[in-house]
């Protein structure tokens, strides 16, 4: 590796006067933010800007800082400003263990790492929002421990009328939660998977790409990270146990088992379930695992009408709806705040300036734009 400051510059290029004021307010926190961002490890970037892996974790560690031709490498590599790294910006600090991860066993640490890292930066992005926009305010009622009565609970807070529950991540920022697209590659966030966190200032549940061609898998995972901010703000993430009570959660706030009781009827067809899938908003094979929980099927008959199902889907004769048709099911807070913002001259030109980010980095984490809640100007 070569640690020689001359040999990290083109040639003719002369030191950025900006990083040399940069590398003596040098903020350690943001070079590994926007390390983990890009998706890199220490020793590739490392190879990259021309130093050592221990020379990155110098730098990150704040044991050593960055001459200014260093970050000017860094800069160029990660895709951020040089400004970028400089201290006395907001910043909340976020590791894996303060977000309720799913798939624990199948995701990679640096893919959660990355994740947290993108969480953190919605964190700013809310914040730095919040100056110029009122958001909603926080709107949940309190912790519960058994999900049904906590699901319940939920729609009574919510004013939720009977019947299917319409709109569910436009609802869910209407009452102050953040919600996100994670801005990966759709195999990797197959592997993340949805994910929430209440430590942060504002919870926010954070939504994935590989379901996004299926409004119904989508609502579902909304809904059971719902039911993590609900049930377990003050209890370690990892315990499978968890998983199942937020699947339990989910499944009465979208379908409380009186009523889809009575709905299904004491006839369980297949066919019917379609229609009543589509009608309430979830898939058919929810609602099979549903009928079963009611004790409206036997084991043996779920376990046929499981099969008939995937046999339909194979043929494909079931298809699934993207959640792009569904504009109630879109994450829209944030966009519709820089919308209303913009409105009275403050532009996203200003707000990235203001973040220290890239133009297309801040497209890229304000997400796909749908309906919208009511928002007013500070």
């Amino acid at each position: 590796m070569r640690d020689d400051p001359r040999q990290l510059l083109l040639p003719g290029a002369e030191p950025d006067p900006e990083a040399d004021a940069v590398k003596r307010l040098f903020a350690p926190a943001r070079l590994t933010q926007a390390r983990l961002v890009s998706g890199l490890t220490k020793a590739a970037l490392a190879e990259r800007v021309g130093v050592s892996a221990a020379a990155v974790g110098q730098f990150e560690a704040g044991v050593t800082r960055p001459r200014a031709e260093q970050l000017q490498r860094l800069s160029e590599e990660l895709g951020f400003p040089v400004t970028f790294f400089t201290a006395g910006r907001p910043h909340e600090h976020m590791d894996a263990s303060m977000a309720h991860f799913k798939s624990l066993r199948s995701t990679r640490v640096g893919e959660r790492a990355r994740a947290v890292a993108y969480v953190e930066q919605v964190w700013e992005l809310t914040h730095a929002l919040q100056k110029h926009v009122d958001l909603p305010e926080v709107d949940l009622p309190p912790t519960q421990t058994e999900p049904i009565s906590a699901a319940r609970a939920l729609r009574g807070h919510w004013e939720i009328p009977p019947g299917p529950f319409a709109h569910l991540v436009r609802t869910m920022e209407v009452h102050g939660v953040v919600a996100m697209w994670l801005p990966v590659s759709k195999e990797e966030s197959a592997r993340i998977e949805a994910f929430s966190t209440s430590k942060l200032s504002r919870p926010l549940v954070v939504l994935t790409p590989d379901r996004a061609d299926d409004v119904y898998r989508h609502r579902f995972a909304a809904a059971h990270e719902l039911g993590h901010l609900l049930l377990h703000q003050d209890v370690a993430p990892g315990d499978m146990q968890q998983e199942k009570e937020a699947d339990a959660f989910a499944a009465e706030l979208l379908t409380p088992r009186d009523e889809i009781r009575a709905d299904i009827g004491n006839r369980v067809r297949l066919g019917d379930l379609a229609d009543i899938g589509r009608r309430w908003g979830v898939a058919m094979k929810s609602l099979i695992k549903r009928t079963q929980e009611l004790g409206l099927v036997s084991e043996a008959t779920a376990r046929r009408h499981y099969q008939r199902h995937a046999q339909l889907v194979s043929a494909g004769l079931l298809q699934p709806e993207p959640v792009s048709g569904y504009p109630g099911e879109l994450p829209s807070l944030l966009t519709q705040a820089l919308s209303l913002a913009e409105q009275h001259d403050f532009s996203m030109r200003q707000l990235a300036d203001e973040l220290k980010w890239p133009l297309p980095h801040l497209r890229k984490l304000l997400g796909e734009q749908g309906s919208r809640p009511r928002l007013r100007l500070v």
